[in-house]
């Protein structure tokens, strides 16, 4: 009896050992970086972005039902420096690829040092060109300037802009989106004047001034970041030029700006996927909404929205080349290339530089606390507060 007995359980074992080879994939905890910036001058937009990663590894391991994602975040502080740093901090402990990044200037030498590990660099962070044009086969964003470029030049055409005043920092996003905005309006006809601006300014009152005085423009278009969009406000609050209204892009149109700035946003414009309060039918959107109330209590933004799609590709991606037994042999890359899937933002395929061809933005409003989609009418979900300024 005893000798059956040992026969079984040694039967058992064997069969068990050979498990994974007849195809059973055991579970496994895969552990992905995050770098992003949670302090310094990109603090703002980078909790935003790191609040979607973290929702889309509790959806995915609540989800999944086998494998897991464990995440290892470390703050760049908004530095290009500390980014470098953190990437290879990351790499150095075994993370299987890196989630995050923000503002074109950290994520360009940060993808680099990923590149140099051999590790996948995914966001939604970077829209300057030349991301795309170094021949990485392992970056990859789900955004860029052309869809930033459309949603702006979608919403001046809607309300008929005429003359417009196109303030932009001088780093190479900023400067990139505010150069096709202003080819395309020139070709349509329309009257625009640049001002351009350094990174350290400090008073935006003579740039305001200007465009006041000799420009009289229709529409005030910022091509910058937050603090950026903070000094351009305050300036126009005291000068109050005679304008219909004042367009940004990204994270302007967001309920931390609001809850930060409420004296300066009213009537404000910039890009925004998602209404605040925020809207879900999906099922998917569904499972995005309740995680991020219960894991943060209160409603997701556009860059939570951002960061969880771009971690949803990456994590089923890694799954996949899990599967086919890739993983440390550049399968992550390979299989985020195969990626073809309707997400909360839309298509999102990879084409052979990271890019993604199919991104499309959408325009909201700070009106009344809340942030309004009126760009495109397909997605609205009110309606243009125009003419309308904050002040």
């Amino acid at each position: 009896m005893k000798r059956t007995t040992v026969f079984r359980l040694s039967l058992l074992a064997c069969v068990g050992c050979m498990l994974p080879a007849a195809g059973f994939a055991l579970a496994e905890e895969f552990v992905v970086g995050v770098e992003v910036p949670l302090s310094g001058s990109l603090a703002r937009v980078g909790t935003g972005m790191s609040e979607g990663i973290n929702v889309a590894a509790e959806v995915f391991n609540r989800k999944n039902g086998k494998h897991k994602i464990k995440l290892i975040t470390v703050d760049d502080e908004s530095s290009p420096a500390k980014a470098v740093a953190a990437v290879e901090k990351l790499a150095s402990q075994g993370v299987l690829a890196i989630d995050g990044g923000y503002g074109s200037s950290n994520i360009g030498p940060a993808s680099d040092a990923a590149n140099k590990a051999g590790l996948v660099y995914i966001t939604s962070g970077g829209v300057d060109e030349a991301l795309t044009q170094r021949g990485l086969k392992t970056f990859f964003r789900i955004n860029n300037t052309a869809g930033y470029s459309k949603a702006m030049l979608g919403l001046l055409a809607d309300m008929g802009a005429k003359n417009v005043s196109i303030v932009y920092l001088t780093k190479e996003a900023t400067t990139d989106l505010a150069k096709d905005v202003e080819k395309a309006l020139v070709a349509k006809g329309v009257k625009v004047t640049m001002h351009p601006f350094d990174p350290a300014i400090t008073d935006w009152k003579p740039i305001v001034n200007k465009i006041k005085l000799q420009d009289k423009p229709d529409v005030i278009a910022m091509s910058g970041y937050e603090n950026d969009y903070v000094g351009i406000l305050r300036a126009a609050k005291v000068l109050k030029p005679d304008v219909k209204a004042v367009v940004g892009v990204w994270s302007l149109a967001t309920s931390k700006m609001q809850d930060d700035f409420p004296d300066l946003m009213g009537n404000v414009y910039g890009t925004a996927l998602l209404p605040f309060p925020a809207e879900f039918t999906t099922p998917d959107g569904k499972d995005f909404a309740e995680a991020y109330k219960k894991l943060y209590g209160h409603e997701p933004d556009y860059l939570g929205q951002f960061g969880y799609v771009q971690s949803q590709l990456l994590f089923d991606a890694i799954v996949r080349a899990y599967d086919a037994g890739t993983l440390k042999s550049g399968g992550i890359a390979a299989e985020l290339h195969k990626t073809n899937k309707d997400t909360l933002i839309g298509r999102v395929q990879f084409d052979e530089k990271g890019d993604n061809p199919y991104f499309s933005h959408r325009m909201g409003q700070h009106q009344r606390k809340q942030v309004v989609i009126v760009w495109p009418k397909d997605y609205a979900n009110g309606k243009m507060a125009f003419p309308g300024v904050p002040w």
